[in-house]
């Protein structure tokens, strides 16, 4: 990865790039590709560095796999928080970030950003089954704020920092409660606030070493597994307790 970033460092300092006919407008790569969940993992930071063919803004767009999600609405009754309404949505980003080198507003057109997705404004969540339009927006919203609180959408914009007028970096961070999967790293060129080129690179989020043992053997075994966790709490419990015992 050093070899590659220094390589197009001296080639952008000699003022050489291939033309825009035979290359890409932008290329950009990660530090690394893969985000290992380990015994005690706090987070991670992976870092987004490429060139382009020329000025213009950047944005990186970070998308984990989708999934479906339920979300409830609680109601008072009698006193008493319940559940008492909720809905479905099909395929919503388990987490989604958004790093640029200006605001979003600024570099891009809202039709533009609308186009490719970019912002958490402009995710399209598909209901199920369909409901009315407000319905709709209420619960999108709803589910914004849930993943916004647990770290997984980005409450704000990240920075996409420059090198000169072709070089780019951008920190991207991960939480302690990252979803496992393969996760898409969009990058996008812009100028004259419309998207002139772009590049996708994959990233996995996969759990490593013990952990990974562990869960691919409950999703293999569940019935074994709840039984061995049952058994353990138990004798956890047991030996607990031996020093409070009278004799």
């Amino acid at each position: 990865m050093r070899a590659a970033f220094a390589l197009a460092c001296a080639l952008a300092a000699a003022g050489w790039w291939p033309a825009a006919g035979r290359a890409d407008a932008v290329v950009a790569d990660l530090s690394s590709h893969l985000v290992a969940i380990t015994t005690g993992f706090t987070g991670a930071s992976v870092v987004l560095f490429g060139a382009t063919d020329g000025p213009g803004d950047v944005i990186a767009v970070v998308r984990g796999p989708d999934r479906p999600v339920t979300v409830w609405r609680k109601s008072e009754i009698a006193g008493i928080w319940a559940n008492t309404d909720s809905m479905s949505f099909a395929r919503v980003p388990s987490f989604y970030a958004v790093s640029a080198s200006r605001s979003l507003g600024e570099a891009l057109r809202p039709g533009v950003a609308a186009l490719y997705r970019i912002g958490v404004e402009n995710l399209k969540f598909e209901p199920l089954p369909p409901a009315d339009p407000d319905r709709v927006a209420a619960f999108s919203q709803a589910l914004i704020d849930t993943q916004r609180r647990a770290g997984l959408f980005s409450a704000a914009v990240g920075k996409v920092t420059f090198l000169g007028e072709r070089l780019f970096r951008a920190a991207l961070d991960f939480p302690a409660n990252v979803p496992t999967g393969t996760y898409l790293v969009e990058v996008f060129l812009v100028r004259e606030r419309d998207v002139v080129g772009g590049q996708t690179t994959p990233l996995s989020v996969s759990k490593v070493g013990v952990d990974a043992a562990v869960y691919e053997f409950a999703l293999a075994e569940p019935a074994i597994y709840g039984l061995i966790a049952v058994v353990t709490a138990m004798m956890a419990g047991w030996l607990a307790s031996l020093p409070f015992r009278r004799l």
